[in-house]
C-alpha cells in the first residue's frame, strides 16, 4: 500500500507511465479528477481552476486572494483522495503537498526537448518552430508557477525520490523501475505515516473551509492539535476564535483540539 506522485511536463509520456503503473498495481490513477472535484466542492467554475493551475501565476492576481483560495481548494481535494491510499497522482503540486508524508514515492518524468517537439508537431500539425515556442512557454510558466506559488522549483531533483529520463529508458522500463521502488519498506504505509497523512488532510480541509472568510489563514498540525494562524482585527479576537472553532469542528465532525493565533 502506497501513494505515488508523478510530476511531468507536456509530451514527456508521464501520463502514460502513471496509467501503466496504476494498472499494474491496481491503484486509482488521478489527475484532472482533482480539478473537477475541487470545482464542484467549492462551486468554482472548472475553467478558472484549470487556468489558475496551468497558466502563468499572474492569472491569480485577477482574483482577490486568488492564490490562497485556489491552492487551498486543490490541496483539500487532493489530500482527500490520497488519504485512502493506493493512488497514483500525475498532476501539478502533488510532490509539494505530500512532501513530508513518508510513504509517498515522488517521481519526476523528463524527456528530451527535441523528442517533445516532434510529438507536438505530429499531434498539432504545426512547424518545429511553433512547437518549440509552445513547449518552452509551457515549461517556463509551469516552472514560474511552482516558484511563485509554492516557493519551489519543480525542476529541482531534490524534491523527488526518482527522476527518470524517457529516452534510453523506455516507458515500460520506467514503469518497472517505479514498481520495484514502491516495494521498498520506506514507501509502505505504516500506522504512524497514515496518522500523519490523516492529520495533514484534516488541516487542509479546515484551511479550505476557512479561506473564503479568512483568506490568510494558515492551518497546521502537531499531533492531534490544530494550529490556526490568522490576520484579523484584534478587537474581534474572541469572535474570530469562536468562528474558527465552529468551522473546524464542523469539518472534523468532532470537537478538535485547537490553538488560534490572531495578529493584525
Amino acid at each position: 500500500m502506497a501513494i505515488i506522485t508523478i510530476s511531468r511536463g507536456s509530451y514527456s509520456r508521464g501520463k502514460e507511465v502513471a496509467e501503466k503503473v496504476a494498472a499494474k498495481l491496481g491503484y486509482e490513477c488521478i489527475s484532472r479528477d482533482i480539478l473537477l472535484e475541487a470545482s464542484e466542492q467549492f462551486n468554482i467554475p472548472e475553467i478558472k481552476l484549470v487556468r489558475a493551475i496551468h497558466d502563468a501565476p499572474s492569472i491569480l492576481e485577477r482574483f482577490t486572494y486568488g492564490k490562497e483560495r485556489y491552492v487551498a481548494y486543490l490541496k483539500a481535494a487532493l489530500m482527500k483522495h490520497v488519504q485512502k491510499d493506493n493512488v497514483v497522482y500525475h498532476g501539478l503540486a502533488g510532490h509539494y503537498f505530500l512532501q513530508d508524508v513518508p510513504h509517498v514515492l515522488k517521481v519526476r518524468i523528463v524527456a528530451d526537448l527535441e523528442d517533445r517537439i516532434a510529438e507536438e508537431m505530429k499531434r498539432e500539425k504545426i512547424s518545429a518552430a511553433e512547437a518549440r515556442h509552445i513547449l518552452k512557454k509551457d515549461d517556463d510558466e509551469r516552472r514560474r508557477w511552482g516558484i511563485q506559488v509554492f516557493g519551489v522549483d519543480t525542476w529541482d531533483p531534490m524534491l523527488y525520490d526518482m527522476v527518470l529520463h524517457i529516452k534510453s529508458i523506455s516507458v515500460d522500463c520506467a514503469v518497472d523501475l517505479i514498481l520495484q521502488a514502491v516495494k521498498y519498506p520506506c514507501f509502505q504505509t505504516t500506522a504512524p505515516s497514515q496518522k500523519m497523512l490523516d492529520e495533514q488532510t484534516l488541516a487542509a480541509r479546515v484551511q479550505a473551509a476557512l479561506v473564503e472568510e479568512f483568506p490568510t489563514a494558515k492551518v497546521s498540525t502537531k499531533g492531534e492539535e490544530l494550529f490556526v494562524d490568522i490576520k484579523a482585527d484584534l478587537t474581534k479576537e474572541q469572535e474570530v476564535i469562536a468562528r474558527v472553532r465552529r468551522i473546524a469542528n464542523r469539518v472534523a465532525g468532532i470537537e478538535v483540539k485547537l490553538k488560534t493565533s490572531i495578529h493584525p
